[in-house]
C-alpha cells in the first residue's frame, strides 16, 4: 500500500505490468494496424495539475436543468464544494461502487491495454482490477442487457486511432471526483492514438443531452512503463488502499 499511496501523491501514477502482444481485433485487420499494447501511466500537464485528480478541466460544462439539479444533490469530497470525506455521498468512496467512464481514468493508477485478435480488445485498469471489453469483431451494442456501471463498448479503427465508442450506462456514477452528474443517455466516445514509442493520447467526448447543453472533450496523456512492471491488485473492499489514500488527496475546506 505505501508504494502506490507514494507514487500517486507524487504525481507519478506509474505502477505497471509487462506488456503483452495488442493486434487489431475484428475482421481481416490491416497489417499496419498500430501496436497499443503496454501498461501506460498518466502524465500530467502542469496547467492541469490543480484538478488532475478529481477533474478533467477546470471549467465545469454546462449543465441542463436536470444535470444543474443532480449537481447539486452531490457531496464530493473534492473541488470547490468538498466536504469532509465521511460527510461525502460519492459513490465509490460511499458505497464502493465502480467508477464507470469517463471517471476511472481520474484514479492515479495505471491501466494496461491487451488483445483477443478477432474478438475483442481489454482495458485492464489497476484502479479496483476494473476489466473493460472493447468489441472489435463488427457486433453492434447490446442494448437488451440493464445499464451498467462501466457501459457497453465497441471499438474500431480510424487509420492509427482506436476509437472505442461506449453507451448503455446507468446513472448511478459520477462523471468526475467533484460530483458531476449524468443519465442513462450519456454517450462515451474515446480515441486512443499512439504519438510515439512511450507516448500514449486518448482523447474523451462526452455527450449527454439529459445532463449538459452540449458535447465536451478533453484529452490525457500516458507514457509507456518498463516491460517488467505489472498492475497490482487493489480492491475497493481494502479500506486501507481506497479511504487513506482519499483523505490523504482530498480537498481542504476553507
Amino acid at each position: 500500500m505505501r508504494r502506490f499511496l507514494t507514487e500517486a501523491l507524487s504525481l507519478l501514477a506509474s505502477l505497471a505490468i509487462s506488456t503483452s502482444a495488442f493486434a487489431q481485433g475484428g475482421p481481416t485487420p490491416a497489417a499496419s494496424t498500430p501496436d497499443l499494447s503496454g501498461i501506460w501511466a498518466r502524465v500530467v500537464d502542469p496547467a492541469s495539475r490543480p484538478f488532475y485528480l478529481y477533474a478533467f478541466q477546470a471549467a465545469e460544462p454546462a449543465m441542463t436543468p436536470w444535470g444543474e439539479a443532480r449537481y447539486k444533490e452531490t457531496k464530493p469530497s473534492h473541488g470547490a464544494r468538498a466536504v469532509a470525506l465521511e460527510e461525502s455521498n460519492d459513490p465509490v468512496f460511499a458505497a464502493c461502487n465502480p467508477p464507470g467512464v469517463p471517471r476511472v481514468y481520474l484514479h492515479p493508477f495505471p491501466f494496461q491495454i491487451a488483445n483477443v485478435p478477432g474478438r475483442e480488445i481489454l482495458i485492464l485498469y489497476e484502479y479496483d482490477h476494473l476489466v473493460r471489453h472493447v468489441y472489435t469483431d463488427g457486433r453492434a451494442h447490446d442494448t437488451r442487457s440493464a445499464p451498467t456501471w462501466m457501459g457497453d463498448s465497441t471499438g474500431r479503427w480510424e487509420g492509427d486511432t482506436l476509437v472505442v465508442d461506449t453507451i448503455n450506462f446507468n446513472d448511478m456514477t459520477w462523471i468526475d471526483r467533484r460530483g458531476l452528474p449524468h443519465g442513462e443517455e450519456l454517450h462515451v466516445v474515446e480515441r486512443f492514438r499512439r504519438v510515439d514509442q512511450n507516448t500514449l493520447d486518448v482523447s474523451i467526448t462526452v455527450e449527454d443531452p439529459q445532463a449538459y447543453t452540449k458535447p465536451w472533450s478533453t484529452q490525457l496523456r500516458y507514457t509507456l512503463r518498463p516491460p517488467e512492471w505489472r498492475i497490482l491488485e487493489l480492491a475497493c473492499e481494502d479500506d486501507a488502499s481506497f479511504l487513506q489514500l482519499e483523505r490523504l488527496t482530498a480537498q481542504p475546506r476553507n
